[in-house]
């Protein structure tokens, strides 16, 4: 996985969990705006929370703490199950040659994902993204969350792989773009399937 300093420095939360008592907008969590030590899950929760009821008017507070509870907390059993206690590149490297069970970028944004559709959530939509699957890099899976009917584009990208251990990054898609360009996985699933067609009318 592409691994920039923004990746390795993203917390996920405003240090201001505490002060002031305002939420920050989504937008605003990245590197440059949160403190260098890692904030509580309960810090992390309520900032996530808050950020999930800003996404529109009519999205169920229930629901989003909810989905906050479980982005930030089931990330950090999976990753003692998965002994993730490594980077995430480091990780990956160990589950490619077969020392861990789980831990790539897809097994963290798919066990997310089936945990949240078991709150079948009705003021919040789940999408699935992939970006890097057209370059050198190799290619990073996540979830996006946005009020229903709004495209991923206007959601919240929750990625439990970039910080490793289990540590829940999140952030707007907009403010992601600095990091990754995230396409629908159904496109990039398309325009795969697209290429090998190709490539075998070729051979």
């Amino acid at each position: 996985m592409k691994m920039t300093r923004r990746a390795v420095l993203c917390g996920g939360l405003l240090a201001v969990a505490g002060c002031g008592g305002q939420a920050p907008e989504p937008g605003l969590m990245s590197s440059r705006s949160f403190a260098d030590t890692e904030p509580t899950p309960e810090d992390k929760i309520r900032v996530l929370e808050q950020a999930l009821l800003n996404l529109g008017p009519n999205v169920d507070p229930d629901e989003a703490a909810r989905v906050a509870r479980i982005s930030v907390r089931e990330p950090l059993v999976w990753a003692k199950r998965w002994g993730a206690v490594d980077s995430p590149t480091v990780h990956n490297m160990k589950v490619n040659t077969g020392v861990k069970p789980r831990g790539l970028c897809k097994d963290w944004a798919d066990d997310l994902q089936v945990a949240l559709q078991r709150e079948k959530l009705r003021t919040l939509q789940l999408h699935r993204a992939i970006a890097n699957f057209n370059t050198i890099w190799i290619e990073h899976s996540t979830v996006i969350i946005s009020a229903p009917g709004d495209p991923m584009e206007e959601g919240i990208v929750l990625d439990p792989w970039r910080k490793g251990q289990g540590r829940l990054w999140f952030g707007t898609v907009k403010q992601d773009l600095e990091e990754y360009e995230w396409v629908p996985r159904a496109e990039v699933f398309a325009m795969k399937d697209a290429r090998r067609q190709r490539q075998a009318g070729k051979n």
